[in-house]
């Protein structure tokens, strides 16, 4: 008859993992090292994350844009999200150079490599879900990289709906259980003996050998592992509420199709020429969005960007200018309108080069009395000043975009209530607006990017590896294939990351350099004394 599986299940669960071990009342005492605080605080800062995210996820994301209390959950949030892979670092760092993989602990170790490079995936939907500037920035600057590894036009990092799915959900669901795998390999096998001195004598590791023979002639001492976990929280929350309260978060406003309109109207008009025309970057930019090349990076002779296919189809003409245009309830400009597409492809062209160098004349962005950029255009056919149609087109949709109108239309995609895509009113603004004001606010690419923040504030500190190759300016870092060269660099260097246990000299590096010996210099001490009353 079959064993009932339940019983089977605890008898495996007590036997593999003995409640003594899972909430030890001991440790050995060379655990006493500050060293090992560093990974109760890790996890106390997860906790406080994890609380106060659960709290802005409950109201909302417009709650901590409008709301004084809403802004504050977003502080505590932000800084706790400091805190964490602040310690989180420092807790790889004492783990490096301890050997924290010896004597069959190499697992433990991979998995915790992979906690933190899925906490780094976590924290950066986080920042595209914040609904501001640098969540735009952030977004657009992230999309060519997405993009080039092929992968864009499935985590889209302009999508907003999906990118908060991502964050409030699945990310966190799996950094819970990678932290709880971890911290369960770590109680079951127990934290790894110090580096033995000369002279000393100790049971050597064997596989399969149980804690207990493990730390067999270790001195013991008490250990309260939920009294430290509780201290650590508790220090971790007061500390990101006086940070909170004293400096806020970061919170600068994001730019909409609406305010560059009405802000720079010779500037927008001049992008949606260009979208027209056919001669902006996303008309010509390739896979995600379009069969263009001008953005197709290739690794050697491949090209995953072009093998991943067209997944966000943008007809830039049509998205930008003539739907937009097709909503407008007015004779002129549906005559307008008309006009343009049922002239030749060489008439539409001389009238967008007269209708661009007629607006890069406008330099004083004078409006009429309409409200549309004053150009020095006629329609008289043949003469140099001959913009036709245009004129009338775009002072429809400049006026459609002053209004609002535009950032709702681009947003719909199709469907009048869900707009959590903010593909097309981003690619459209990353013309020109996005990077202008990036420049003006020190995010630019040659200043680190992404990896700053508005204002003083930190921003993501963790992605500094990634944001340094962008600055070497030596090929292939700085070329036309410069994203798929940064993500062939970072895979590398993840996976040399995530699996140093398992690599010849490299896992040799923490007993050679020697600062095992400042972690564990009490034990040292004791040790060599031991060995010396021998």
């Amino acid at each position: 008859m079959a064993r009932n599986w339940t019983e089977a299940l605890r008898t495996r669960l007590s036997r593999s993992l003995p409640a003594n071990h899972l909430l030890p009342s001991e440790q050995p005492t060379y655990v006493r090292s500050a060293v090992y605080l560093f990974g109760a605080l890790t996890l106390a800062s997860l906790i406080v994350i994890v609380v106060s995210g659960v709290v802005l996820a409950a109201f909302g994301p417009q709650w901590w844009h409008a709301s004084a209390a809403g802004h504050f959950f977003n502080s505590l949030h932000f800084w706790s999200v400091q805190a964490f892979f602040f310690f989180m670092v420092l807790h790889l760092w004492g783990m490096f150079f301890m050997g924290a993989w010896r004597d069959g602990r190499g697992r433990t170790w991979v998995v915790g490599a992979i906690t933190f490079l899925v906490s780094i995936l976590a924290a950066f939907t986080g920042f595209l879900s914040q609904s501001n500037f640098d969540s735009q920035w952030i977004g657009v600057s992230a999309k060519d990289l997405m993009n080039a590894v092929g992968v864009g036009g499935f985590f889209n990092a302009l999508n907003f709906g999906q990118m908060y799915s991502f964050h409030i959900f699945l990310l966190p669901v799996t950094v819970a259980a990678l932290v709880a795998a971890h911290i369960i390999m770590v109680r079951l096998r127990g934290v790894v003996r110090p580096y033995p001195v000369k002279g000393e004598s100790r049971v050597k590791y064997t596989k399969g050998m149980t804690q207990e023979q493990y730390y067999a002639g270790v001195k013991m001492a008490p250990f309260d592992l939920v009294r430290e976990l509780t201290i650590a929280t508790a220090v971790i929350l007061a500390g990101v509420i006086v940070i909170s309260a004293v400096f806020s978060s970061p919170d600068e406003k994001p730019l909409t199709l609406q305010s560059v309109a009405q802000n720079d109207p010779v500037g927008f008009t001049t992008v949606a020429l260009s979208e027209l025309a056919g001669s902006s970057t996303i008309a010509q930019y390739g896979p995600p969005y379009n069969s263009g090349t001008g953005s197709v990076q290739y690794l050697g002779p491949i090209s995953l960007q072009k093998a991943a296919g067209v997944r966000i189809p943008i007809d830039t003409a049509q998205t930008y200018v003539l739907g937009p245009l097709a909503t407008v309830k007015d004779a002129s400009v549906s005559s307008a309108v008309s006009t343009f597409q049922a002239a030749s492809a060489d008439q539409q062209n001389t009238w967008e080069t007269n209708y661009m160098t007629a607006l890069g004349n406008n330099t004083t962005e004078a409006l009429d009395a309409q409200g549309n950029v004053q150009v020095a255009c006629t329609n008289k056919p043949g003469d140099k000043a001959d913009c036709g149609p245009l004129p009338t087109m775009f002072g429809a949709l400049l006026t459609i975009a002053r209004s609002g109108a535009l950032d709702g239309l681009l947003l719909s995609n199709g469907q009048q209530f869900y707009q959590t895509d903010y593909t097309k009113p981003l690619l459209f603004l990353n013309e020109s607006a996005l990077p202008n004001k990036a420049e003006s606010l020190n995010l630019s690419g040659n200043r680190w990017g992404m990896m700053n923040e508005t204002g003083a504030y930190p921003g993501q500190a963790w992605l500094w590896l990634y944001t340094f190759w962008y600055q070497v300016p030596q090929q292939p870092f700085n070329g036309p294939n410069a994203d798929v060269a940064v993500a062939v660099m970072m895979l590398l260097l993840s996976l040399v990351f995530v699996f140093v246990p398992y690599i010849p000299g490299l896992n040799r590096i923490p007993e050679l350099v020697g600062i095992h010996r400042l972690i564990w210099r009490q034990h040292y001490r004791e040790a060599r004394q031991a060995v010396h009353a021998k």
